[in-house]
């Protein structure tokens, strides 16, 4: 049957996004890398839901799932952190330290297999998301750029961040999702809260007001969540 193919199908348009989006990054346009992580975003998101609306859900779905966001958000964002530390770090001696940057689609991977696996994350995550960590560092080199670009130790930061956010994306930290049972305010107070904050960091910062949004979703877990039973 055709429709047994439109899952999988959209899936990879998630996939061929986040080529285009190393694409982008790798010749320096970060607004365009960040444009097709969002495009990206968007395919990966509907994937799952069609493929239940349609109940042709299956294991190949699972593992092309999970091939596809590593390319468009472990991949994507860690070539655009490659190619902005490369251009701030154009000394010899230097040279090999932007790849330094790629530990981070690593990790992505292995945030992804760990999520395949984990039973725990049927209603919450455990760890951040890729889809967040991926738009978090688009949001944040393509709105701070320029500011970045003058600051002298710029690179170093953000290599330490690509770090931290490795480390955050295999964590046990638990972190809220945006799924609703009900749409009534009780049992839903964190995520109305989270929602309507982000109207004013968008409004106020710009495209470096989702990487705001993304820290504040961050902290917001962290004070918020439970930690889960192991």
């Amino acid at each position: 049957m055709l429709k047994k193919h439109i899952p999988n199908t959209i899936t990879c348009l998630n996939l061929i996004s986040g080529c285009i989006a190393t694409y982008w990054a790798f010749q320096g346009d970060y607004q365009m890398a960040l444009l097709f992580i969002i495009i990206g975003a968007v395919f990966d998101f509907f994937d799952g839901m069609t493929a239940r609306l349609l109940h042709v859900s299956s294991p190949i779905g699972k593992e092309l799932d999970s091939l596809a966001d590593d390319i468009t958000f472990g991949f994507a964002p860690s070539a655009i952190v490659f190619s902005f530390i490369n251009s701030q770090l154009p000394i010899h001696d230097l040279q090999l330290i932007p790849y330094l940057a790629f530990v981070m689609a690593a990790f992505s991977a292995l945030r992804l297999a760990k999520f395949n696996l984990d039973e725990r994350q049927a209603l919450g995550f455990i760890g951040l998301p890729t889809p967040a960590n991926a738009l978090f560092w688009g949001s944040l080199i393509v709105g701070l750029g320029d500011k970045l670009h003058s600051l002298p130790y710029a690179s170093w930061l953000i290599l330490l961040g690509t770090f931290v956010s490795s480390w955050l994306l295999v964590s046990e930290i638990p972190m809220f999702a945006l799924k609703f049972k009900t749409w009534g305010w009780k049992g839903n107070e964190v995520k109305f809260i989270f929602l309507l904050t982000c109207i004013p960091l968008l409004l106020l910062l710009g495209v470096a007001g989702i990487a705001a949004i993304i820290a504040w979703y961050i902290v917001l877990s962290v004070i918020t969540t439970k930690r889960p039973n192991v």
